[in-house]
């Protein structure tokens, strides 16, 4: 008992002996407190156990290296860069949305479907999970490294799954764009992103509607019942030469070209659509596109590693601190 406390023997004035001799003697035998003092004397412990703090001091210490550190502020600086572009995003679509008062109350059941709530979810997302990641690796914060870790793997696999799944159903992807580009061609002239967003399919590709130009049929307002002057006409993007002499857009360029025959029509505006002109951009830039996937991925991928490692060395350094 008294070994493992490091307290030595307390004997009563009375109960005292000589034992010198027993204890300088190297012929006689020692007694029981005289060899328990001699083990605490020879102890290297000194009667205390290994996991007491003098002992832990004594432990190995865990120095970042210089890999360590450059993967920190790597993490750190892309992070930001991303943070900062997130909330450029964020910033366009609330700008958007505010521009078009879209928070009105007559315009709010609509607010679902409206393009720039795209860019609002997308600048969000961004900006919190790079924000996690930044934090994380200048705070040397382990729940936020976590976090922004398991969410990045999280985008990963659903971008894998998103393309796997396009992929097998390429067959009904035509469908879902025809659906979108008509429902465009509809909102038309009362959404300004819409029209923003067909003009320049149409001005980009060379196209005019969504199969033809006759799909403009559609639109309340280019519609051949319509009463107005825009009624079987088509917009001024779908025009060969939208410009009058070079230098002025002349926005009625398509107006009554629904009335032309095919052969008439084509010297005035583009007669193939616009499903045709996508299909045939994405067959000239595949390369391209593949290219961009894979090096978006591999840079996610490795934005987990430097992640995991970083993750690795903040734990061991805590341990050995």
């Amino acid at each position: 008992m008294r070994r493992y406390l490091g307290i030595k023997g307390f004997h009563l004035p009375w109960s005292r002996r000589d034992d010198t001799q027993n204890e300088s003697s190297p012929l006689i035998p020692k007694t029981d407190s005289a060899k328990e003092d001699a083990e605490e004397q020879t102890d290297p412990n000194n009667g205390q156990d290994n996991n007491s703090p003098v002992f832990t001091r004594v432990r190995p210490l865990y120095r970042y290296t210089f890999v360590d550190y450059f993967l920190k502020y790597f993490l750190f600086l892309c992070n930001l860069t991303f943070t900062i572009l997130g909330l450029v995003v964020l910033g366009l679509g609330m700008w958007g949305l505010i521009s078009k008062e879209s928070f009105a109350q007559e315009q709010i059941g609509s607010i679902g479907t409206d393009p720039m709530l795209i860019l609002v979810s997308l600048g969000f997302v961004l900006t919190l999970l790079c924000l996690s990641g930044c934090v994380g690796a200048l705070r040397e914060n382990c729940s936020l490294l976590k976090l922004f870790s398991a969410a990045v793997l999280m985008l990963i696999t659903a971008q894998v799954l998103a393309a796997i799944l396009a992929y097998s159903l390429q067959d009904q992807v035509g469908g879902y764009l025809r659906s979108g580009m008509l429902s465009a061609m509809v909102r038309y002239q009362d959404d300004l992103d819409l029209r923003f967003i067909v003009d320049e399919i149409q001005s980009n590709l060379q196209c005019c509607g969504a199969e033809n130009y006759l799909d403009w049929e559609v639109n309340i307002y280019y519609n051949c019942s319509s009463p107005g002057v825009l009624a079987c006409g088509v917009p001024a993007t779908c025009c060969v030469d939208p410009l009058e002499n070079g230098t002025v857009w002349n926005s009625q360029c398509g107006v009554g070209a629904q009335q032309l025959d095919e052969f008439t029509a084509q010297s005035v505006i583009f007669l193939g659509g616009c499903l045709g002109g996508i299909s045939r951009w994405i067959e000239q830039h595949e390369g391209l596109i593949g290219t961009v996937a894979v090096v978006v991925l591999g840079v996610q991928i490795l934005t987990v590693f430097i992640s995991t490692r970083l993750l690795e060395s903040i734990q061991w350094h805590k341990a050995y601190m």
